[in-house]
């Protein structure tokens, strides 16, 4: 049974998972490939993984026979498990609770050679919509506060299988950064009235220093303060806290502008592993007017080392607006650069 264990100076919570210590090559430098090259998300291999819950395929007609295009597992080597009962408990000064939770694997196409940034928008929305369908429901499940979907792309990004996918893992607690989000967005809007991100949005279109790509819908942007070089934020243009109030024209909107930044991404930095993380409203909110959904993508070009671990500082060799040019001129593209932003209001700088 995994646990959840609080760190009473910091407030945070750590996951202990032995199973995890189980999953091959999990401590190894070099990345991947089992000895023999078999791969279990690869069609004709279903029965090396557990059951899957769901399932796009070709025609979506329901056909269990029918081809897939996007799959949806359990983890076989999960974070958290989904039996059992939290069960919290003070041991002295410290709480904990058992690990419980959900922790699945989308299968983002049946190619193994297909990459996430080559998919194609039509591609994309299915892995989108297959989020949005899992968290709806796990949110059935009173004991879940969150689901934080994720991406690990390349070994050094945390990736332990080179078929494209990516997870999802459901929390009886809030994520620390989630919490952070959600009280400065709250402690702006109590003070302006008004969304901190939709602030953000506007006047990033209007500065048009940052802006990566766009469209009616969806914008990527280089935020101000980056943590590492080329770090980009999709967002929706429109107000929306939470992912799975979209409908399909929204996420195929995503998946065009997503798909976008992908390829400028891979354009400008061939074979670039990264992570993207999914920061959306907690389950069961109702929809909030302080926070924004939006996905953070994080390439891995820099190495967290000393200093950063033990001060909290970031330390960025390249401004976001020197990325921000050569992320524009990756495609080649000039009409990508145009600002479309007319149907936002004039943001009032205070």
């Amino acid at each position: 049974m995994p646990e959840l264990r609080k760190d009473p100076v910091l407030g945070r919570w750590i996951i202990i998972s032995k199973s995890r210590g189980k999953r091959p090559n999990d401590f190894s430098v070099e990345g991947y490939k089992t000895e023999d090259g078999f791969c279990p998300l690869c069609p004709g291999n279903e029965h090396a993984t557990p059951p899957e819950v769901l399932a796009f395929r070709e025609g979506d007609d329901g056909r269990e026979q029918a081809p897939w295009l996007v799959r949806v597992v359990p983890n076989k080597y999960p974070a958290l498990i989904i039996e059992g009962d939290l069960e919290k408990e003070g041991v002295g000064l410290y709480d904990q609770m058992n690990g419980i939770g959900a922790h699945e694997v989308i299968v983002e196409s049946p190619d193994h050679n297909h990459l996430f940034a080559d998919l194609s928008p039509k591609e994309m929305v299915l892995v989108f919509r297959a989020y949005s369908e899992r968290i709806r429901d796990l949110q059935k499940d009173q004991r879940f506060k969150y689901v934080m979907v994720f991406k690990n792309h390349g070994s050094a990004a945390g990736a332990s299988l080179e078929h494209s996918h990516s997870q999802l893992i459901a929390l009886p607690i809030l994520p620390r950064m989630i919490v952070s989000e959600l009280a400065g967005a709250e402690s702006y809007f109590r003070y302006k009235e008004r969304c901190l991100f939709c602030d953000m949005i506007r006047q990033e279109i209007q500065m048009d220093k940052r802006v990566v790509c766009q469209n009616d819908l969806f914008i990527t942007i280089m935020p101000f303060a980056p943590r590492t070089p080329f770090e980009m934020w999709v967002l929706p243009k429109y107000h929306s806290s939470g992912f799975c109030r979209q409908n399909d024209e929204e996420l195929y909107s995503l998946a065009e502008v997503f798909s976008e930044t992908m390829k400028r991404l891979n354009s400008c930095i061939p074979n670039v592993q990264y992570n993207f993380v999914l920061h959306t409203e907690p389950l069961r909110s109702g929809g909030l007017e302080h926070f924004h959904f939006h996905f953070e993508i994080v390439p891995k070009l820099t190495s967290i080392a000393g200093f950063e671990w033990g001060s909290g500082f970031y330390i960025n060799p390249m401004p976001p607006e020197d990325a921000t040019i050569l992320m524009r001129e990756a495609l080649d593209d000039p009409a990508a650069d145009e600002t479309e932003g007319k149907n936002l209001p004039t943001l009032d700088v205070e």
